[in-house]
C-alpha cells in the first residue's frame, strides 16, 4: 500500500532550478519519495500543514566527530593544537564501545534535532572493532541518513599522528563493509576516514588509499589545516604519490597553494569547510570563495563540538561573516570596490544543502526538494519573533532563524520532528551520554593519578 504525505502550504525553498521558491506550495511525498513540489497538490494523502513554515532540504553536515558528544564543551578556549593535546591524547583514548554508542545516539539526535539530516561521521576514534559497532549501531538506530567514515584508532597521539607507521586495519573496515554496508541504497553508506601525508609515512598513506579504491569507497581527509599542515603540502604529497582523485574529500583546506588548489579542481576531488571552527581554533580563513573560484562546490561542517556548536545555522554565518569580512578588509586596504561577486545568503543556503548533499556522494538522493529525490525535508516556524515578519525566506532561514526554530524534520520520508519535538526518546540518548562523560572524566582523573605516582616513584 503506498504511503502518501503532503506537506501543505509552505514557503517552499527547493534549491532545484527548475522549481524554484514557492511562496505557497506543497510538496507530495509518496513511501519516502519526493514525486511532485507544486503550488497547489490535490492528493489522497496525509496532510502536515505547512501554513507560517519555511519548507526547505535538510540541511547536510560534510564532517563531523559525532563521538565527540560526550565531551561536549570541554575544550571552549582551545586551539588546534591544544585540541590535539587536550582532546585526541586525553579523552579518545580513554573511549569505550559503550561511550562511542552514547556520543553517536546523542549527536545523531542533535543533528535531526537542528534539520541535518545528512551527516558524514568522521570516525576516528575505531580502539578496538567494537567502536565502529557502536557506532553504526547508534546512528542505525537515530534513522539519520549518514556517511559513517572509518578512521584510525586513537590510543597514542604520537603511534597515530606524527608520521604514523601504523595503517587503518583492512581486515576490520571490509568485516564493517560486508556486515553493514552491503548495499549502496541505504540510509547508511561507507567511506574511509584517512589522516594523510604528514600524518603518516609513505607507505601508510599509500595503503590507506589503496584499500578505499579497493572497496570501491569514497575518501576524506583533513588537508591544510592551520599554518603546520599548511606547510606540509599534503595535497601536492599525494600528487606525487599519484593518489588524487575524484572519489576524495579534503577537509579545511585554509593553507592550500594555488598550485594545490587546481591539483583539487582538476581531479575531481570536494572541498568541506569548517567554519567557526577554522577561525576560533587558528586553523586559517574558511576557503569558501576560492573554492569557489577553482569551479568548486564548497560543503559547510561543524566539525567538533568540544569547541563550536552543532548546528549549521552557526557554520552559515560564521562563513557567510568571515568571507565577506576578508574581502571588506582586503579591498577597504587596497582602496578597490568590493566586488558584486561576494558571497550572498542563498550561495549560503546552498552550500548547507545541496553542495553538502554533493560532497557526501548523496547528491541524487538528498539536497534538493526535487521529484524523485528522497524526502529529506526541514521546516521552520516563521512566526516565531526571530524570525517574523519574513522578508526574504532565504535570509529568513540563513540569518535569522535558529536551532529553536527547527519545526519539522523528515528524512527518507520519516517524520523524526514534529511541532518542535523530536520522536526519539532524548531522555535515554540524556541520560546515556552523561553517564558517558561521568565514565570518561573518572577514566582521565584516573590515568592522571597514576602517571603523577609513576612520576614519583622513577624520582
Amino acid at each position: 500500500m503506498t504511503n502518501r504525505m503532503l506537506l501543505r502550504a509552505g514557503h517552499v525553498i527547493s534549491m532545484d532550478p527548475a522549481i524554484g521558491d514557492l511562496p505557497t506550495g506543497d510538496v507530495l511525498i509518496e513511501d519516502g519519495q519526493i514525486v511532485a513540489v507544486q503550488p497547489k497538490i490535490d492528493a489522497d494523502a496525509a496532510v502536515l500543514d505547512m501554513t507560517g513554515r519555511i519548507v526547505f532540504p535538510g540541511f547536510v553536515d560534510s564532517h563531523r566527530h559525532t563521538w565527540e558528544a560526550s565531551i561536549r564543551g570541554s575544550a571552549p578556549d582551545a586551539t588546534l593544537d591544544d585540541y590535539f593535546v587536550d582532546i585526541l591524547d586525553t579523552f579518545a583514548p580513554l573511549y569505550t564501545p559503550e561511550d562511542v554508542y552514547a556520543a553517536n545516539l546523542a549527536g545523531a539526535l542533535e543533528c535531526l534535532n537542528a534539520g541535518i539530516t545528512t551527516v558524514v561521521d568522521w570516525s576516528h576514534i575505531n580502539n578496538t572493532p567494537d567502536h565502529p559497532d557502536a557506532a553504526v549501531q547508534a546512528l542505525t538506530e537515530t534513522g539519520i541518513r549518514a556517511q559513517y567514515a572509518y578512521g584510525s584508532a586513537n590510543t597514542s597521539l604520537a603511534d597515530y599522528w606524527f608520521e604514523s607507521k601504523i595503517a587503518i586495519p583492512g581486515e576490520d573496515v571490509r568485516r564493517v563493509r560486508d556486515r553493514y554496508f552491503t548495499s549502496d541504497d541505504g540510509l547508511l553508506t561507507l567511506a574511509l576516514a584517512t589522516r594523510g601525508p604528514g600524518f603518516c609515512v609513505n607507505d601508510v598513506v599509500t595503503a590507506e588509499w589503496r584499500l578505499a579504491r579497493e572497496l570501491g569507497i569514497p575518501i576524506t581527509v583533513h588537508v591544510s589545516m592551520g599554518r603546520l599542515a599548511g606547510r606540509f603540502g599534503m595535497v601536492q604529497q599525494l600528487n606525487d604519490l599519484d593518489l588524487l582523485g575524484p572519489d576524495t574529500t579534503y577537509i579545511h583546506c585554509c593553507h592550500l597553494s594555488e598550485d594545490e588548489w587546481r591539483m583539487v579542481a582538476d581531479s575531481g576531488g570536494t572541498v568541506s569547510i569548517a567554519p567557526q571552527v577554522e577561525t576560533q581554533m587558528g586553523h586559517g580563513w574558511p576557503p569558501v570563495m576560492k573554492a569557489i573560484e577553482h569551479g568548486l562546490r564548497p560543503s559547510l561542517s561543524i566539525d567538533v563540538v568540544t569547541t563550536v556548536p552543532g548546528d549549521m545555522f552557526t557554520q552559515i554565518r560564521a562563513a557567510f561573516g568571515a568571507e565577506r569580512a576578508r574581502v571588506n578588509a582586503e579591498c577597504w586596504q587596497a582602496d578597490t570596490p568590493v566586488p558584486d561577486t561576494m558571497l550572498t545568503a542563498r550561495r549560503m543556503l546552498e552550500l548547507a544543502t545541496l553542495n553538502g548533499a554533493h560532497v557526501a556522494g548523496v547528491e541524487h538522493r538528498t539536497g534538493s526538494l526535487t521529484p524523485g529525490k528522497r524526502a529529506d525535508v526541514v521546516a521552520i516556524d516563521a512566526t516565531a519573533l526571530n524570525v517574523a515578519p519574513v522578508h526574504d525566506a532565504v535570509s529568513a532561514v540563513t540569518l535569522c532563524a535558529d536551532v529553536s526554530n527547527v519545526d519539522t524534520v523528515l528524512v527518507d520520508g520519516v517524520i523524526h520532528k514534529r511541532d518542535g519535538k523530536l520522536s526519539a526518546d532524548t531522555g535515554r540518548a540524556r541520560r546515556l551520554v552523561e553517564e558517558s562523560r561521568d565514565r570518561l572524566l573518572a577514566a582521565k582523573a584516573t590515568k592522571a593519578a597514576n602517571t603523577a605516582n609513576t612520576a614519583k616513584a622513577e624520582a
